[in-house]
């Protein structure tokens, strides 16, 4: 095993497909490909259940995801030894929405604070909204957001993560046996809507785009309510992988399905104001998360 497997298969599983990994990673499909398979020879487990509509990972390979970014992670954090802390200095005023602050930035602050000491970052929670109007107004320097969700003009967006939605069932659920599950079938069961960073807003565009209706039972601003009402069969729902655990607070399994239609990513990144331009503080950020997400290439 070496570290192009680890980072291969990272590409693979956090942008959905291979074509998306390769694109990212600026190499040959065949390579993603060849690399993921020889990756499960050595481990003699099966990471990817290959579908049409892209890599949908095995509970083997979910087990395995945190593993290989940990490793690519101490292995960053070995180089940065090396070279030495940064001495940029500076302050930066960083927005985040709820769902980003709760399961994809912390990790990525405390790496932050060791790599750039003399950078004062200062975090606030705003929705995608005020995100939006801060940062043309200058009033916040960089935001860490839902990046599928801003289009206003002015604002520069990078995605770092494509985290695939899927069907949240109870362990033992009757989608749990077949195959992919159509819109129509999940609108016949009780649905809890999730609504917090406009979650109801982008669910209900695939919904209407597919000519189906969910049957909502519950609408909630809780990523855990929704998670124990699951586990605990009082409905399904469909959220994205980032945000998903196999485990409810009462210790119930959730398990997940796969659509028969495409559902839009959730994608996550960095947006800062077109025409204000990076200070070494910010492009130090910026550099920080594309260097982590195996994106060298993309610029803002």
């Amino acid at each position: 095993m070496n570290f192009k497997h680890l980072k291969y298969f990272v590409a693979t599983a956090e942008t959905g497909q291979v074509s998306r990994a390769a694109k990212l990673l600026s190499i040959s499909q065949s390579a993603v490909t060849g690399s993921v398979r020889d990756l499960e020879a050595l481990l003699a487990v099966t990471l990817f259940q290959r579908r049409a509509q892209g890599m949908e990972l095995t509970d083997a390979g979910r087990e395995f995801l945190p593993v290989a970014r940990d490793i690519l992670e101490k292995v960053d954090a070995a180089h940065q030894i090396h070279r030495g802390t940064s001495d940029i200095t500076g302050s930066l005023t960083i927005a985040a929405t709820y769902t980003v602050l709760g399961y994809f930035l912390p990790f990525h602050l405390g790496r932050l604070a060791q790599l750039y000491p003399g950078i004062d970052i200062r975090i606030v929670e705003l929705n995608r909204q005020s995100i939006e109007e801060q940062l043309l107004r200058g009033q916040i320097d960089m935001a860490v957001a839902l990046t599928s969700n801003i289009h206003r003009d002015g604002i520069e967006t990078l995605t770092l993560l494509k985290s695939p939605r899927r069907l949240w069932v109870p362990a033992g659920h009757r989608f749990c046996d077949g195959g992919a599950v159509s819109l129509h079938s999940i609108a016949k069961e009780p649905y809890v809507m999730l609504t917090v960073d406009e979650a109801a807003h982008s669910s209900m565009k695939y919904w209407n785009s597919n000519n189906a209706h969910p049957s909502i039972k519950l609408r909630t601003s809780s990523v855990e309510a929704v998670r124990s009402l699951v586990a605990n069969g009082q409905g399904v729902t469909i959220l994205s992988d980032m945000v998903y655990r196999p485990w409810s607070l009462e210790g119930r399994r959730i398990e997940t399905v796969v659509t028969d239609v495409e559902i839009p990513t959730m994608d996550v990144g960095l947006a800062v104001n077109r025409s204000i331009p990076l200070t070494p503080a910010k492009q130090a950020l910026k550099s920080y998360f594309t260097s982590a997400f195996l994106s060298p290439k993309l610029q803002f």
